[in-house]
């Protein structure tokens, strides 16, 4: 029986970080064929336990409905055995992935024969606190064993039962492939005071990275005292710009508002150009089943807007409400953008090359898009394989955090016998 008090407590984060130290030296120094084989057969375990992961989920499920959650919070938790088959084609297709460590960044050779390398190696021990997506745990396992980093699972207490049969499955295949199993830890208790002693943890963990909601991104970058890579709320935008082909708008942002309504890049705010609200209701067309929160002319375009306030303009909704905004060209486009956005991922739709290069080039968003979804703001549509999250800050890394951005580095020096005068 785990001990509850705060001297407990702490001791129990204190040996799951010993454990994941040990366990991520024993891994930096594993081959790429051992790290790559442990992801293939912990694919294989998940494949194997569906049927009991479903059931698990299914009961994760059951309570959060009878809590009230909303749809959009249903969807993100719950796993089909379809789900279950993507995420374990996550970890093979991070497994053919190039291996991120061991390679040169940067090489010079200084005037004495000195030869100076700068060389990717693993972060260390990685804190991963998230909400209610099981699959973030498996995403986030894969990509630091990967990385050569050993990883501490903190997820939200309404995925706890398919947390656990995750992690287990990811252990079994890490120990078959003769790699230790502390690699991946999940945190055993979901009690609160665990997360504060985890962001407090410091020479035990090197890196905190949260993904879930304002409350909990907030929460972490208020109380860590080690570092962390944050994921701020996704309120991403799409312009529609004066130039914009009305069909390809519309097609445009149906995707990236409905495709998935509770994922980080699904557009929360339309902006559009006065000039086109007359096409303004073939917009609205493609979006059955919407809410819609619009400023007083969006409102006389089309009777289906209902009205906005001020809170709209910068509200993540991850449901199916869009809001939409009215703007007298790009300046007032980017103004807006520039207030409202979370610096996560925003969008143009122009067929105006030179507007498009001033709003890649203009909005400071970690992912900027031009005639594209911003639904496609996820690693493995930026080819990196799956990710853990996308950051919005400009430390670090920033957008999809993938292999490479689970890596720092170290300089390597080799001399001839040289000594300084």
């Amino acid at each position: 029986m785990l001990d509850m008090t705060d001297d407990g407590i702490n001791a129990l984060v204190e040996d799951l970080c010993l454990a994941a130290r040990k366990a991520s030296r024993a891994l930096a120094v594993s081959s790429p064929e051992a790290k790559d084989q442990a992801l293939r057969l912990a694919a294989q375990r998940l494949r194997d336990r569906t049927a009991e992961l479903v059931e698990a989920n299914a009961a994760d499920v059951r309570d959060v409905e009878a809590a009230g959650k909303s749809g959009a919070f249903v969807d993100r938790l719950r796993l089909t055995p379809e789900r279950v088959e993507a995420v374990a084609v996550a970890l093979e297709e991070i497994a053919e992935l190039p291996h991120p460590l061991g390679r040169t960044l940067a090489s010079t050779t200084r005037p004495n024969g000195l030869v100076v390398d700068r060389v990717a190696v693993p972060i260390g021990v990685i804190g991963m606190i998230y909400e209610s997506r099981p699959n973030v745990g498996a995403d986030a396992g894969a990509l630091c064993l990967k990385s050569g980093n050993a990883v501490i699972l903190r997820g939200g207490s309404e995925s706890a039962r398919s947390t656990e049969v995750i992690v287990g499955a990811l252990q079994e295949g890490i120990a078959q492939a003769g790699l230790p199993a502390e690699v991946v830890q999940k945190m055993p208790t979901t009690d609160r005071r665990a997360v504060a002693s985890l962001l407090g943890a410091v020479g035990l963990v090197d890196l905190v990275i949260p993904r879930g909601g304002k409350g909990l991104v907030s929460l972490v970058r208020d109380q860590a005292r080690v570092p962390t890579l944050l994921h701020l709320d996704g309120n991403c935008h799409t312009y529609i710009h004066a130039a914009a082909n009305p069909e390809k708008a519309a097609a445009i942002v149906k995707n990236a508002k409905l495709r998935r309504t509770g994922v980080c890049g699904a557009t929360e705010s339309l902006v559009i150009d006065r000039s086109m609200l007359a096409h303004l209701p073939l917009i609205i067309d493609g979006l059955d089943g919407c809410e819609l929160r619009g400023d007083e002319a969006a409102q006389a375009a089309d009777p289906r807007v209902g009205e906005a306030n001020e809170i709209d303009w910068s509200t993540e909704y991850l449901e199916a409400v869009l809001s939409i905004k009215t703007v007298d060209g790009l300046d007032e486009a980017l103004q807006h953008i520039a207030t409202h956005s979370s610096s996560h991922t925003d969008a143009i739709v122009t067929e105006d090359e030179d507007a498009a290069t001033r709003f890649l080039a203009d909005v400071d968003s970690a992912v900027v898009m031009h005639n594209a979804s911003t639904q496609f703001s996820d690693g493995g549509e930026f080819g990196m394989g799956a990710e853990i999250g996308i950051a919005t800050g400009r430390i670090h890394a920033r957008g999809p955090v993938g292999l490479e951005q689970l890596t720092t580095f170290k300089y390597t020096v080799r001399g001839t016998g040289q000594i300084r005068p």
